[in-house]
């Protein structure tokens, strides 16, 4: 399995400076290379391939003295993420979805790069990084399986080092428990044997805060160094909200994992529900997709099984005698003509897990 592991690191002024230089030569780098594919093609009908590019690169830096001054592996790298880039584009295409073609990197939106498998090394209380020097880190677990990769990632004037391990898998004890979970807006989530997981609202609590934050950003002159730091700050504060959620969402699916041995969701489109202006807030602020996410990850190194199945009437149909019962979302009681009542989300969730329990057999 492939797990990644996320460490504070804490470079001296001087380390900063290099690991940003790196940055912009691997931004410039990308952008090149982009516009080089899109010129071939343009001129040729084909595009450049990833081999083509990277045979490329010793001739480049006899050019260009400053990509002596970046590890040749993070340079490769590069190539590999465009090429990357465009692999999923064309995917989309195919299936359909929403093209979104490979865009040039300004400097926002380029914020790391990978050592793909040498050029660095734990030391100690130091990560030793090719051409950049020995960094501080701050190592508050234990790295696990064998190091494929290194990034190194700059967010919010914070600095980390993500390894990207490969791990085996530790099955837990056999368990007979099985569980269906409706995800929810007013709960997280309600599972088939009557448990509510309580959504916490981070957003909903740091919102004031964040309107603040937003409204000095706006008054304040674009390009100004005041303007900037607001805008720092406002990150930040969402930075915040982001990892108390994933923390949550963390915690939660550990629960889940620890005691049931078949979980099954509801396969929601997330994506078009967010398109509800009522009711997008919430369903961003619960982090259904963070959930499913993780108790899926942590099943398969746990040997569990997570199962997700169409949502489609679980709300309306009776889990009892299976007759429709139509209601709005304001009816939160589900009763039925059988003489069966019940919270109206534990009865989707019971419904989720026959369904889950019919697609496995």
């Amino acid at each position: 399995m492939q797990r990644t592991y996320k460490f504070r690191l804490y470079p001296t002024p001087k380390e900063q400076e290099n690991i940003h230089f790196a940055l912009e030569r691997c931004r410039l780098l990308y952008n090149r290379l982009l516009a080089e594919r899109i010129a071939a093609y343009k001129q040729t009908g084909q595009s450049l391939s990833y081999y083509e590019q990277k045979a490329t690169l010793p001739e480049r830096k006899k050019h260009i003295a400053e990509l002596k001054n970046v590890h040749s592996q993070v340079l490769q790298n590069v190539v590999e993420r465009l090429d990357k880039a465009y692999q999923a584009f064309f995917r989309r295409v195919k299936n359909g979805e929403k093209a979104g073609f490979p865009r040039f990197k300004p400097e926002s939106r380029y914020n790391s790069f990978t050592y793909p498998q040498s050029g660095f090394s734990i030391e100690g209380k130091r990560l030793v990084l090719s051409k950049i020097g020995e960094v501080r880190i701050r190592l508050h677990r234990q790295l696990q399986g064998t190091v494929k990769t290194c990034t190194i990632m700059v967010k919010n004037r914070n600095y980390y080092a993500c390894f990207s391990c490969e791990v085996e898998s530790i099955p837990l004890p056999v368990s007979e428990k099985q569980i269906g979970i409706d995800l929810g807006v007013s709960h997280l989530a309600v599972t088939s044997d009557g448990k509510k997981i309580e959504s916490p609202k981070f957003l909903r609590k740091s919102e004031e805060k964040l309107k603040q934050k937003q409204r000095a950003v706006s008054k304040k002159k674009r390009g100004s160094n005041r303007r900037r730091k607001a805008v720092r700050e406002l990150a930040r504060l969402h930075e915040k909200v982001a990892n108390q959620r994933k923390d949550y969402a963390h915690k939660e699916s550990r629960k889940l994992v620890n005691e049931y041995g078949f979980i099954a969701f509801e396969d929601l489109n997330i994506q078009e529900m967010v398109k509800n202006h009522h009711l997008a807030k919430s369903i961003a602020d619960s982090g259904w997709n963070e959930l499913v996410q993780f108790v899926t990850y942590k099943a398969e190194s746990a040997g569990r099984q997570v199962v997700q199945v169409n949502p489609y009437h679980t709300s309306q149909q009776c889990s009892n005698c299976g007759e429709i019962v139509p209601k709005s979302l304001a009816v939160r009681v589900h009763q039925c003509s059988c003489g069966y009542i019940a919270d109206r989300d534990e009865n989707a969730a019971i419904n989720i897990l026959k369904l889950a329990l019919q697609n496995v057999s």
